[in-house]
């Protein structure tokens, strides 16, 4: 069955890794959220409408993650969440009454982490955590060898993502929450390229805090969550009112968590979709790899999403490529969307051993659910034209920020 979005023009959309169209299912209903416009703490008629599509939206969310609608904290967005997780613990422990062991100060993170991540865990460096890096190989796996070395009784916390935003790599979420736990530490994941893309039940995964945002599947934007398993207590990052369980102060955004709500109430269509947009996406990767001499995918030994596809192109400089791209109505990236604008080189790709040249010749492709063969088929022949062209002119002048008319 087709699934609409709502569209730019006849641009084609495959930077769904950045984020996502709004789902014309969503866009259908925000009419009607809008006219709940009350503040869902106030306890007279125009706050219980507001109330209870929060409500609904809460129990909406908990039954696609498989856990206690209270065990979920609403937040402004994955980089909230993140930092709530994190600082949470952090302060938590710093107080003995809300968490045991004081004395834990080392927090496990892995070395291709978003920089909502990376940058909190810097901060918590400065307070006098102990910040130790989890390798990843090449090909896309975690270093497990490493992190069982790293592991020990002063571990707080480790936070790995369940899939890496840059190359859609999947980590072993599971063992090492099982782990972690085996030595007395908490474990966070940031499930954010996760949700709509892969089945995710927390409590099979053993996680204790997971992170989301509703921009990554056909939500609103300003609306994420923060998972917090039964019995954990955070210290909050933003203090006010009784909302969330006195967790996180301010009043909600209705509409995001409404639109977040309805997205996750298609749970059941989640497997079905991701088998079709694999298939999408490994029909794209063998064409380009036969057709585009000297291109090769990262990360393709080991478990990905089904929508990702990181290439590299060697002898085309990636920003270029996308400049030359978008200019025929086709949106891609070179990585992570919280980066773009940066000369360096993606973070991620270098932490996984690939060179710099390599970097920044890398191109991120992210299908979604409304992608089509044909769109993909599209691509393939214009990027093929693209690359051909760009490298026949490096070749010749020795230049590699040609933009073609």
């Amino acid at each position: 069955m087709p699934f609409s979005t709502l569209r730019a023009g006849d641009q084609v959309y495959l930077d769904h890794n950045a984020t996502t169209p709004i789902s014309e299912l969503v866009a259908q209903q925000v009419p009607r959220w809008l006219e709940q416009w009350g503040n869902p703490s106030s306890i007279h008629q125009a706050g219980r409408g507001p109330k209870a599509l929060m409500r609904t939206a809460r129990d909406q969310v908990a039954r696609m993650l498989g856990v206690n609608p209270l065990e979920l904290i609403f937040t402004s967005g994955g980089s909230e969440a993140n930092n709530l997780a994190l600082k949470g613990v952090f302060e938590s422990f710093e107080r003995p009454s809300i968490l045991p062991r004081k004395d834990r100060r080392k927090y496990l993170v892995s070395s291709v982490e978003h920089p909502s991540l990376r940058r909190t865990v810097e901060y918590l460096a400065e307070r006098g955590a102990q910040i130790e890096f989890i390798p990843v190989h090449r090909d896309g796996s975690i270093d497990l060898d490493e992190y069982e070395r790293l592991l020990d009784d002063d571990v707080a916390l480790v936070s790995v993502m369940y899939a890496n935003n840059e190359t859609g790599n999947i980590f072993p979420i599971k063992k090492m929450a099982e782990m972690a736990h085996s030595v007395g530490a908490l474990f966070h994941s940031d499930c954010v390229q996760a949700l709509g893309k892969a089945n995710l039940n927390l409590r099979d995964l053993g996680v204790d805090l997971a992170s989301f945002a509703g921009h990554k599947f056909y939500a609103l934007k300003g609306c994420g969550v923060l998972y917090t398993r039964k019995g954990l207590n955070l210290e909050s990052l933003i203090h006010g009112g009784g909302q969330e369980r006195h967790r996180r102060g301010g009043t909600e955004n209705i509409l995001g968590i409404a639109s977040l709500g309805a997205m996750c109430a298609l749970k059941d269509e989640v497997g079905i979709r991701a088998v079709e947009t694999e298939r999408l996406r490994d029909h794209f990767e063998a064409r380009v790899l036969e057709e585009i001499p000297a291109i090769s995918i990262t990360g393709v030994e080991s478990p990905r999403l089904p929508n990702t596809s990181s290439l590299i192109i060697p002898g085309v400089d990636g920003e270029t490529l996308l400049m030359n791209l978008d200019m025929r109505g086709f949106a891609v990236s070179t990585g992570a969307a919280c980066s773009s604008g940066s000369p360096e080189p993606s973070p991620v790709l270098l932490a996984m051993g690939l060179s710099r040249a390599e970097a920044q010749s890398s191109l991120r492709v992210g299908l979604g659910w409304g992608t089509t063969r044909d769109e993909m088929d599209r691509f393939v022949e214009t990027l093929k034209a693209v690359v051909l062209h760009l490298r026949s002119f490096n070749t010749q002048s020795g230049k590699d920020t040609h933009v073609l008319n």
